[in-house]
């Protein structure tokens, strides 16, 4: 099972592929169980923003595009991760302002992880 988060026209979905197959099969057979749209983050305690943006695969810090204080449009690139020799665009998951950007370019990530935060 694999866990994915993909964006489409501005709404992110969290995604859970699972690949089946046998031995002489020509190709996996694939199922995907796509969730409703990702809910909105709580606050954490020692962040900046109360909306969390989260990396939705393991991969490598490849550009940051926003800054801290930057004003933001839902479904705007805050940073591009390379997952799987990829550019992959994170995206801010609803309107505000950048409140951290919790990641340097370079750094490895791991599916799950803070990357940045709004207020």
């Amino acid at each position: 099972m694999k866990n994915y988060t993909i964006t489409v026209n501005g709404n992110v979905y969290d995604v859970t592929v699972e690949e089946t197959g046998s031995t002489g099969a020509p190709a996996p057979k694939r199922t995907a169980a796509v969730a409703a749209p990702a809910a909105k983050p709580a606050a954490q305690a020692g962040s900046a923003g109360s909306v969390k943006i989260e990396a939705g695969a393991a991969g490598k810090v490849f550009k940051i595009e926003k800054k801290v204080g930057d004003a933001v449009k839902k479904g705007d690139t805050v940073l591009v991760l390379e997952i799987m020799k990829m550019e992959t665009p994170v995206v801010a998951p609803e309107d505000g302002t950048v409140a951290s950007i919790d990641v340097a370019v370079g750094d490895a990530v791991e599916a799950g992880a803070l990357l940045a935060s709004l207020n």
